[in-house]
């Protein structure tokens, strides 16, 4: 469980990030005869692109009525591809079943499934009448199709509207409450089950726990249905997904199972791949991590090599994994995989600044490797960057910030004191707190943590102690308040720059709860276990120290630096 002295609302990258890239990238995707019933088959097959059949998404298998071999092999890869987020191309295989077998109720089902909310994006107006045409024709069909299949589209058929909705949490209610009397007319089905418990999900997507810690009561239905299908079936890829998002905030080793079973069940789903990394770098198994989020970038790029739809995975989930890899290898000292991985996080497609609600996570990505550069300490290089456009306020407050770090570093206060007054600015600048990074926290409360960072680190070069903690304390507030992220919107933990200056100031038993308190947010992280170690050191704790220095040793193993 997080420390209690982090009391967030559980958001991710992938959430909010691709909530602002709904709003712009919506893909048509039905097929011309579900548009137009009057088009044949065979007119429409002339219209569409063939869908290939994907290799490596594993094996698993939920028959339909279908009269094709061929189009319940498509309903397969459409389902997996739905479990796995993907659902632009679950939408095509859908499509592409419907196509082989167009009296296949089940195919329209899985192509309106996929056009409807999740609890990483929202439904978009554009998706509102493809969702209500592929339903409509789900239930024209329903007659071939059997009683678990029809209890199934008249379910489904709850969630949509032929007209969008300005709140549309009345459709969402009444589909989860449909599903929940499906599960209980067929509790041996585990995908009954599993996409009951993903329209609860959607009912309050990243809200499931209290401040507290506790499961908030609406959601225990969510973790005890999961739970179920997970005891028949551990490998189960929708129901493992989905645990995993249930349980990361608050009981992140209820899932360790989950994520272990799930890392390789869908090999060529870089979202699938990526998804026990989650749980690995909330229980300190960076490394894991590590090995996750490097494969999930190399399934993602045999998908991108083959013809795919421009769609919310493209632009959201696969940034994603670069920019988890960074953290995970940063927090495991591996500076030159951190390095690559922020280069990629920061080469994402520069035409979507302009969009507002975009910006602020652009920017983010663009300064992910300054971060990385002050974190291992190379201030030659910081201090060889160009300055950001004028226009990326939050960009260029990051580039002052890490010069004065880089400064400070090198003694030279005048310098470092320049470049604060410079962040202290654009802390003060309206503009930027309009500029929101995922649309969660706000740039400026970012940059403010950033000005009490530089302010205590170039206290500390008149060794004014008092200053310098005062100044890290007042961080670690502002760190508190930040919406909870993953990765973390604030690169370096502030407790872990705490105890870094504590002990410089000669107060190790103060540093010694800094480094407690850091790794119980970031458990088995070598930065902090080291600064333990030194802290329990200097107290003349050695045996302690001794065992922790173990601990820091295989926390370091893959560690290209030196603490």
């Amino acid at each position: 469980m997080r420390n209690n002295k982090m009391k967030h609302k559980l958001k991710t990258f992938s959430i909010s990030f691709i909530v602002g890239l709904g709003l712009i990238i919506i893909p048509t995707l039905l097929s011309p005869f579900l548009l137009n019933p009057s088009v044949s088959a065979s007119s429409a097959q002339e219209k569409i692109e063939r869908v290939e059949l994907r290799d490596n998404l594993g094996n698993y298998h939920y028959p339909i009525s279908t009269t094709s071999d061929l189009a319940q092999t498509y309903f397969d890869q459409g389902l997996i591809l739905a479990y796995a987020f993907n659902h632009a191309e679950a939408a095509r295989a859908f499509k592409e079943a419907s196509r082989l077998d167009p009296n296949c109720a089940m195919c329209y089902w899985g192509l309106a499934y996929v056009q409807g909310p999740n609890i990483n994006a929202p439904m978009a107006d554009e998706q509102v009448s493809e969702a209500w045409q592929a339903i409509q024709q789900a239930i024209a069909l329903s007659n071939k199709a059997s009683p678990k299949e029809q209890a199934y589209i008249k379910a489904l058929a709850q969630r949509y509207s032929e007209q969008p909705m300005a709140d549309r949490s009345s459709l969402d209610l009444a589909y989860a409450q449909a599903m929940k009397q499906v599960v209980q007319d067929y509790p041996d089905d585990l995908d009954v089950a599993t996409l009951y418990a993903e329209s609860l999900m959607d009912t309050m997507p990243w809200d499931y726990w209290q401040d507290n810690g506790e499961l908030k009561p609406e959601a225990k239905p969510i973790l005890a249905t999961l739970e179920s299908v997970l005891e028949r079936n551990p490998k189960h890829p929708g129901a493992t997904h989905l645990y995993i998002h249930a349980t990361e905030k608050e009981q992140p080793k209820l899932a360790i199972t989950a994520a272990d079973n799930l890392r390789n069940l869908v090999p060529a789903s870089g979202h699938l791949v990526h998804m026990p990394s989650h749980i690995y770098i909330r229980v300190g198994r960076y490394q894991d991590a590590v090995i996750a989020n490097q494969k999930a970038v190399m399934a993602d790029r045999n998908y991108l090599a083959s013809p795919h739809p421009q769609s919310i995975y493209t632009i959201g989930y696969i940034p994603h994994n670069y920019h988890f890899l960074w953290f995970a290898a940063v927090m495991s000292g591996q500076s030159e995989i951190a390095m690559e991985a922020a280069q990629q996080t920061a080469a994402v497609d520069s035409s979507l600044i302009g969009n507002p609600s975009l910006s602020g996570i652009i920017q983010h990505f663009y300064v992910v490797p300054l971060y990385t550069e002050v974190r291992f300490g190379k201030w030659d290089k910081i201090l060889e960057t160009p300055a950001p456009k004028t226009d990326l306020k939050y960009a260029t407050g990051v580039w002052h910030y890490s010069r004065g770090m880089a400064f400070t570093s090198q003694g030279k206060k005048e310098e470092a004191n320049q470049e604060l007054a410079k962040l202290q600015g654009l802390v003060a600048d309206p503009d930027l707190e309009k500029l929101k990074i995922s649309s969660l926290n706000s740039t400026p409360s970012v940059l403010k943590i950033a000005l009490e960072v530089l302010t205590g680190s170039i206290a500390t070069l008149e060794q004014d102690y008092t200053t310098a903690t005062s100044h890290l304390k007042n961080a670690v507030t502002l760190e508190d308040k930040l919406v909870y992220n993953e990765p973390p919107d604030w690169y370096s933990p502030t407790r872990y720059l705490l105890g870094t200056i504590l002990l410089q100031g000669n107060q190790p038993e103060q540093a010694e709860q800094a480094f407690r308190d850091d790794l119980d947010i970031y458990p088995e992280n070598g930065w902090s276990l080291h600064g333990l170690a030194k802290s329990l050191q200097a107290q003349g704790k050695t045996a302690e120290a001794e065992t922790i220095q173990q601990q820091f040793q295989q926390a370091w193993q893959y560690a290209d630096i030196a603490l």
